[in-house]
């Protein structure tokens, strides 16, 4: 089940909302111009977790098959050509201290919505302790139930805070 709602967020050190909005001002977009996916750089204990998510990742997505845009990574996956992107240990958006961010829950997992530069959705997960990311085509722009499928995984391997 799939619902839209807006969410509390916990307080946040004000150093690290600054390296958040300074990490998200760099420019931290899903893929390049070359149609590859931006690798994280998680900390050792995020990527831990998302190792252990990759193995979980589901071979299909909205009838989509798992793809690789490239570079092969286990912090990153697509399905499709590019239509679903996911990244796992991102760092936490700064839209995440909006208290009127908006949100939605996808199978147990809260997720952050955010418009991407393609014009489609980006959710981010909240309440986690690796940021997992996942980008949504234009195709997409008023549909979030592909996030369904990555409810298990992501409660199974990445804990919540």
């Amino acid at each position: 089940m799939t619902s839209s709602r807006r969410f509390l967020r916990r307080p946040v050190l004000p150093g690290l909302a600054v390296a958040a909005s300074l990490l998200a001002a760099a420019g931290c977009s899903s893929t390049d111009a070359a149609g590859s996916i931006t690798v994280p750089t998680p900390s050792a204990q995020a990527a831990a977790y998302c190792r252990a998510l990759h193995a979980e990742l589901p071979r299909t997505v909205a009838g989509l098959d798992r793809g690789d845009a490239g570079p092969e990574s286990e912090l990153t996956a697509e399905w499709g050509d590019g239509e679903i992107v996911l990244r796992c240990g991102v760092p936490r958006p700064a839209k995440m201290d909006d208290p009127m961010a908006k949100g939605t829950e996808a199978n147990g997992v809260n997720w952050l919505l955010e418009q991407s530069k393609d014009g489609g959705p980006r959710f981010t997960t909240t309440y986690r302790k690796a940021y997992v990311e996942v980008t949504l085509s234009a195709a997409y722009a008023h549909d979030a139930s592909p996030l369904a499928a990555f409810g298990a995984p992501v409660s199974r391997t990445v804990p919540g805070l």
